[in-house]
């Protein structure tokens, strides 16, 4: 079987060859293994375990106490009990802000966080089982290794043992080959423990809480001579079944497991039992493989940085494995939820005050719209629910999403300045307006992008109040995530920056999106409403939380700047004012540091110096990111595990935001497209001479391929997947070439071609 895998990816490195024989310096995984992950004995802990999924299935590879581990999980394995603070007259905004007027503020504390969240067990993702290999030798490990390429684990032992794993990427099961299965073999599927006669009475949701605090009773087990099932009911009428099946023929076990839920049964899908059955293992790896073929066709970098080079890779293949068009979007730890008898940290929800968001960036210019359209499709699909919520709380029509939710899209409660926060949907909107601007899909601008950021649009106008003092438009109470926390001095009387942008946003995109439907009557109706709000506030330190209050003290979450990355509607190429502001910005986070970051603070910083066109400052606080805020198996773990004094933060909780931000940072470096001129290699270190990127996405709907050569460009690319107007530059230059293409025209440019006067922006 080995020789079978071995096929598979020289096919694989042989296509890619051809696909980017025009810029040769592109590096790809699977060409050797220094992208891989390779160790010389399995983690100890789950959190450090190799990591497959395909979106709807995870499982993490590891050992424990002398076993080999598998966790074994499925994104729509949640406890989604009924919630019944939703139903008291207490869940109002109205009362919020009569408590904070009467300064009155712990009992809303009390109800919405310590009641809701805190010292609730659940709504919250819950684990699936484990499944555990043993035999005499099992701790001689030689090699465990992940292929990014092939998107598949292998351990090897000194005794001959092989094993060789992997989640079908277009199927709902995992595999697992042993070659030379030795006579004292043994299988166990280990269910986790939610039944026992000790509690640890961890309530803590940053740790995580003890899965016994479920109260559900201990689901069975049953074992066949080749086979088995673990049934476990949950809360109310939920229920999930896992199962594993395998056979041996001589020298070698092939094996599947696969788990569904009273969820996956509502929705006519096979049960777990009907999927494992089939154990044809050749033909679900060359299926397997040809997908993340396809997949690593998309997009590809050659970095002269190694550290930021694998990290990319490792990240977009983390991306891949967790994201799908029809699975539930990515959540904290997305299809790794943690194995260690507790609940997943912060229950392993959807946060949309930072966490979802972040998770898609790079999937835009990284030419990944088939798996972020999921996002965006779990979006629509609790758009009923969140209107609900958005006339049940607010008292309002229109459109908002809470900041925390479960699975059917509910609010969970938290902090309620965020959990609850005005203008979460504003910000999922952008996701709405990056599809539209990077397909150029019209259907799905007319169907989905209008409609959303229109009906959030309607939501804010009919929340917000006039400022009486200035005649303009304010929020009756306005936040910033998570400047002061959970306190009654997170609530701001006057508009953050943070709401405000994306407010300006909002109303901005829902013009510009009337006008190319021919809505004019409605862009200038959204025009005439954005004209109502006040600027941004700033000062001399640069952009502030709010009027009046500027950055002064280090803090994790850049929420203040979100106007500038990632909405974009303050730019360093709108001039010398904005430069200014931008460069000011940028100094008073240097000044403050990093004591209270965390590391997708380092990826966000990252972004933000490639915005400014710093490639030096851009590369180092994502090498930083890398070095000190990620596990050996390339998990973002928050605080600085280097102790190097990266952050005062030190501690572990797994979260996936931090990574995939990463990878939009690197990408912001060699490729830009947010200000309508594409820029090639915007933000390069002086010392970075043979660079390349392929495949990359751009807004307007481009894909490009571009190399520099010996610091200098060698060719460039270009092909419109529809009828548009390129205009394209290189670095930070304010000229562009201009050009007239069709759907399927291809244009080489070469650096004679940009040394040509251009057009001045």
């Amino acid at each position: 079987m080995k020789t079978i895998l071995h096929t598979g990816r020289q096919i694989f490195i042989l296509s890619i060859i051809l696909l980017l024989c025009s810029c040769s310096n592109t590096s790809q995984p699977g060409s050797d293994s220094s992208h891989n992950l390779i160790f010389n004995d399995l983690a100890a802990s789950w959190d450090e375990a190799l990591p497959l999924g395909n979106g709807e299935l995870g499982v993490l590879i590891w050992g424990k106490e002398g076993k080999l581990r598998f966790s074994l999980d499925r994104s729509d394995l949640w406890d989604l009990r009924s919630i019944s603070w939703l139903e008291k007259d207490e869940f109002r905004f109205s009362w919020v802000y009569q408590k904070w007027l009467e300064n009155d503020y712990k009992i809303v504390q009390d109800f919405f966080d310590k009641g809701a969240y805190s010292n609730s067990i659940a709504p919250s993702k819950i684990p699936g089982a484990a499944l555990e290999f043993t035999f005499e030798g099992m701790a001689n490990v030689i090699k465990a290794e992940l292929d990014v390429a092939t998107a598949s684990a292998h351990v090897e032992w000194e005794n001959g043992v092989n094993l060789e794993s992997f989640v079908q990427a277009d199927n709902t099961k995992g595999w697992f080959k042993i070659e030379n299965v030795p006579d004292d073999l043994a299988l166990e599927l280990i269910p986790p423990r939610y039944e026992s006669d000790t509690d640890s009475g961890d309530v803590d949701e940053v740790t995580g809480q003890d899965l016994r605090r479920l109260g559900y009773t201990q689901g069975e087990t049953i074992v066949t001579e080749n086979s088995m099932t673990y049934h476990q009911s949950g809360w109310s009428d939920f229920y999930y079944d896992v199962v594993v099946h395998w056979e041996k023929k001589g020298s070698q076990l092939i094996g599947n497991w696969a788990i569904t839920s009273s969820i996956s049964d509502d929705k006519g899908e096979a049960s777990a039992e009907e999927l494992t059955q089939d154990l044809s293992y050749k033909t679900a790896l060359r299926k397997h493989l040809s997908w993340w073929e396809k997949y690593w066709n998309k997009s590809s970098i050659s970095l002269p940085d190694e550290v930021l080079e694998k990290q990319w890779y490792l990240e977009q293949y983390k991306f891949g494995s967790a994201a799908r068009a029809n699975t539930p979007p990515i959540s904290l730890q997305a299809v790794w939820t943690a194995d260690n008898g507790k609940m997943p940290p912060w229950k392993g929800d959807f946060h949309h005050d930072l966490n979802t968001q972040l998770s898609y960036w790079a999937s835009y210019s990284g030419n990944h719209l088939d798996l972020e359209i999921g996002f965006l499709n779990w979006l629509w699909d609790v758009k009923p629910v969140a209107e609900e919520y958005t006339k049940e709380y607010f008292e309002v029509e229109g459109l908002n999403v809470p900041g925390v939710s479960t699975l059917e899209g509910k609010p969970m409660g938290g902090w309620i300045q965020y959990s609850c926060g005005p203008t979460v949907s504003a910000w999922l909107g952008q996701h709405f307006y990056l599809h539209w601007r990077y397909s150029m899909d019209r259907e799905f601008l007319k169907e989905r992008a209008y409609p959303w950021i229109h009906d959030v649009a309607v939501f804010i106008d009919n929340f917000s109040v006039e400022d009486e003092s200035t005649g303009m438009r304010k929020l009756p109470l306005s936040s910033s995530p998570e400047i002061h926390d959970n306190s009654p001095q997170a609530w701001f009387s006057q508009t953050t920056n943070f709401d405000l942008g994306l407010i300006r946003f909002t109303y901005e995109k829902a013009a510009e999106l009337a006008k190319e439907l021919g809505l004019d009557d409605e862009a200038q109706q959204w025009e005439e409403k954005l004209a109502l709000w006040p600027d941004l506030a700033f000062d001399e330190s640069g952009l502030n939380f709010a009027p009046g209050h500027p950055y002064e003290a280090s803090h994790r979450h850049f929420s203040h700047l979100v106007a500038w990355h990632p909405l974009g509607i303050v730019d360093v190429s709108m001039g010398d004012r904005e430069k200014q502001l931008i460069n000011n910005t940028l100094q008073t986070l240097e000044e403050y540091g990093p004591d209270w970051w965390v590391g997708y603070s380092y990826s966000w910083f990252g972004n933000l110096y490639a915005r400014a066109f710093d490639g030096e400052k851009a590369a180092q606080a994502l090498r930083d990111f890398a070095n000190c805020f990620c596990l050996p198996n390339s998990f973002h773990v928050n605080g600085d595990q280097t102790k190097s004094g990266m952050s005062r933060f030190q501690y572990r909780p797994f979260t996936l935001e931090g990574n995939f931000a990463f990878a939009a940072g690197i990408q912001e470096m060699l490729l830009q497209s947010h200000t309508d001129v594409i820029r090639l290699f915007p933000a390069i270190p002086k010392g970075w001479s043979d660079i390349s990127f392929s495949g990359f996405r751009t807004e307007g709907g481009y894909l490009v391929t571009a190399e520099l050569a010996n610091g200098e460009l060698s060719e460039v690319l270009v092909k419109a997947t529809v009828d548009g107007l390129l205009k394209i530059s290189l670095g930070s230059s304010d000229k562009f070439i201009e050009k007239e293409m069709s759907k399927g025209d291809k244009v080489k440019l070469y650096l004679s071609d940009f040394k040509v006067s251009g057009i001045e922006k």
